[in-house]
């Protein structure tokens, strides 16, 4: 399906309670069949959140940067494309 601009819908974004509800179950299996391993997991998963954080910001920074480069880019043919 397409909107208006001609760019493609985006399907809807999984439900976050449904997410944390596999990740509970996952977690629990886990600690079922590996016990030490799934504690190991419950510890280090925040400092690994916490590791991201930087790369995050640098993939939204990076990614505004080409946002505005392309409206840069694309600024000429919008004002001559509205002169009738």
């Amino acid at each position: 399906k397409r909107l208006r601009n001609g760019r493609r819908a985006r399907p809807p974004a999984p439900d976050r309670g449904m997410k944390a509800l596999l990740l509970l179950v996952g977690w629990c299996l886990l600690f079922v069949l590996a016990w030490p391993f799934a504690l190991l997991v419950l510890v280090l998963a925040p400092l690994v959140w916490l590791l991201s954080l930087p790369l995050r910001l640098i993939g939204i920074t990076v990614g505004a940067v080409f946002a505005l480069l392309g409206a840069l880019l694309m600024l000429p043919a919008r004002l001559l494309r509205r002169r009738p």
